[in-house]
């Protein structure tokens, strides 16, 4: 994962520092916060495969998420399937969904904010039909037994839990730098650039847009699916409600849309500043949404590129503008 500057290799540098001293923290709640912000990370990471290298945003990377949370739980609990196969499940059950989702906009020509609408709203119906059927839970949502082991992916000691996610999202952005770094990934930039001219050179456009969707809903699906082995509980609010589709967006876009190191960089830092908000600001509910608003419209305002943009542009190694690689 080529870096093109001291600045870049700085900011992964403290990333990298603070995800292993995680485990010098003596309180719990520290292996908490980052567990959550690396799940939310590989939601990152599924977005930006597609509004990140594809130009395809997403508002309803929700859908996803929850499709993979649901398949896998209703395996275990509505049919008793070992935990190992509904987790497979899950991650497939995105990838389905995904691909539906981008065959169906794709096929009658949807982009940019239309796309954008028709996701949130496939989220926010699978949300409804989720809330509404017995085999879901209905409102009540669906909890697993506990029972700690590997053969039922449940470990209580969340240092374990905390081990598996690194290691998780660790592959996640080697598939994503191997995406970036193929033909495919070529064909995704050529799209986001300029679809038509793209057509034009004999790419099949919406074969390649519907692949991406397939992927970034395996990635979100496998999300989904290590949610509910850390809770052992999900409803419909929770997977599929409209905070899982921003965090999905708002990470990469604040770390670098585009990027592999991005979407991490990105979610770290507003997960970061939202619990030093809540710690010195107790008495004041609600304002980590207020300052994810701030952040991104600074973000999109004066740094179209990210953080790993703004990184690049201190101690560059050469006089090459390309930032990507990052």
């Amino acid at each position: 994962m080529k870096l093109q500057s001291a600045g870049q290799i700085a900011l992964v540098v403290a990333a990298c520092a603070y995800l292993l001293s995680v485990y010098l923290m003596s309180s719990p709640v520290w292996i908490g916060f980052t567990i959550n912000a690396l799940i939310v990370t590989i939601i990152a990471l599924s977005w930006n495969i597609t509004g990140g290298f594809g130009g395809m945003s997403s508002f309803g990377h929700a859908a996803l998420y929850g499709t993979g949370a649901y398949a896998s739980a209703i395996l275990q609990v509505q049919f008793g399937v070992n935990a190992w196969i509904a987790f497979g499940f899950g991650i497939i059950a995105g990838a389905a969904m995904g691909g539906f989702i981008g065959a169906l906009a794709f096929r009658y020509g949807l982009k940019g904010s239309y796309f954008a609408l028709v996701t949130l709203a496939f989220a926010e119906v699978l949300r409804i039909c989720a809330s509404s059927f017995a085999i879901t839970g209905g409102g009540s949502g669906l909890q697993l037994r506990l029972d700690p082991g590997v053969a039922t992916l449940q470990f209580p000691d969340r240092t374990v839990f905390y081990t598996i996610l690194l290691v998780v999202v660790a592959l996640v952005m080697l598939l994503t730098f191997l995406i970036k770094k193929s033909r495919f990934g070529a064909y995704l930039v050529a799209i986001r650039e300029n679809e038509d001219a793209a057509r034009a050179l004999g790419i099949d456009t919406y074969k390649i847009k519907v692949q991406a969707m397939v992927i970034s809903g395996a990635f979100g699906g496998l999300a989904g699916a290590l949610y509910l082995q850390l809770f052992l509980f999900i409803d419909s609010t929770v997977v599929y409600g409209s905070a899982v589709s921003i965090e999905a967006l708002i990470g990469p876009i604040i770390g670098g849309a585009g990027t592999v190191w991005g979407p991490l960089i990105g979610t770290l830092g507003l997960h970061l500043l939202s619990e030093g908000a809540k710690h010195l600001l107790p008495n004041a509910p609600g304002l980590n949404f207020v300052l994810y608003a701030i952040v991104l419209i600074c973000a999109v305002r004066l740094l179209p590129r990210g953080l790993m943009g703004l990184a690049a542009l201190f101690g560059t190694f050469n006089s090459r503008k390309d930032d990507d690689h990052a």
